[in-house]
């Protein structure tokens, strides 16, 4: 693979999500626009690793309560630990399939993400923004039983959908053919917390070509419409059934919200 099929030249929120994880897979322009992001919210690195915890307790309770099934849009670049490591850890027989349209992420997917149980590991190179292509995939049909409940995670990857009418069309058309019972996990950006300096974060987004929004809790409860959400609701994600070290975490220093929530 090419460093022009990379678009090394440009950064790219998968690997400016690794970078400010203290991941190694990214490239300058990547460093470059996070240096940027930092200047206005320098516990970036700690919302990002809040909503990875988020992540894994959220896909840690949903396989606790029986779901078997798990998609994850946007997955990202490979970072421990990866979702089907926890659904695996709790029910070695959860199936996975990853959805991104990274080249990078591919190459990664391709090389890292393998069972860690009994289930099944899949990676689809799709757009989110087309979710008919996602649902209808082999390796959506292949890997699961729709008849049975699917969890469907996109954990930070909404505030790339700029359009509030296109992101309900994604979780619409991505829920639609699922089964009663099924869930939906959202994490989204958000700047309730921090109306001076956090905009400007989602400007550094824009002005290096990635085109980002955030989000107010009212408009992530907009995006649960038509599903039954779980307590605590939508709520800054270490406020979702929080360890001893998210309570530890200032809410100033967390830019997303998350929640969960079921079709009936």
């Amino acid at each position: 693979m090419s460093a022009g099929d990379l678009q090394v030249d440009r950064p790219h929120s998968a690997r400016i999500y690794d970078f400010l994880l203290g991941g190694r897979d990214n490239f300058e322009a990547d460093r470059q626009a996070a240096a940027k992001m930092l200047e206005h919210t320098p516990n970036l690195p700690v919302s990002m690793k809040a909503n990875r915890r988020f992540m894994a307790r959220v896909v840690r309770h949903l396989a606790r309560g029986g779901i078997r099934q798990f998609l994850d849009v946007g997955t990202g670049l490979p970072t421990k630990p990866n979702l089907h490591e926890v659904a695996q850890e709790v029910a070695p027989d959860a199936r996975v399939v990853y959805v991104d349209n990274d080249p990078l992420v591919l190459v990664h997917a391709r090389a890292l993400l393998t069972p860690t149980g009994t289930g099944s590991v899949a990676y689809l190179d799709a757009d989110l923004r087309e979710p008919e292509t996602v649902i209808e995939s082999d390796a959506v049909v292949k890997s699961f039983d729709l008849a049975q409940p699917v969890a469907v995670t996109l954990i930070a990857v909404l505030q790339h959908v700029t359009d509030d009418a296109l992101a309900r069309h994604v979780i619409d058309e991505l829920m639609a053919p699922l089964a009663a019972g099924s869930a939906l996990v959202l994490s989204v950006v958000t700047v309730d917390n921090d109306p001076d300096a956090g905009p400007e974060t989602v400007r550094t987004y824009n002005q290096h070509g990635v085109p980002a929004v955030a989000r107010s809790r009212a408009g992530v409860e907009t995006l649960f419409g038509g599903l039954e959400l779980a307590e605590p609701g939508v709520v800054p994600v270490h406020h979702w059934q929080p360890t001893d070290e998210d309570r530890q975490v200032d809410d100033a220093s967390v830019y997303v919200y998350g929640g969960v929530a079921f079709k009936k």
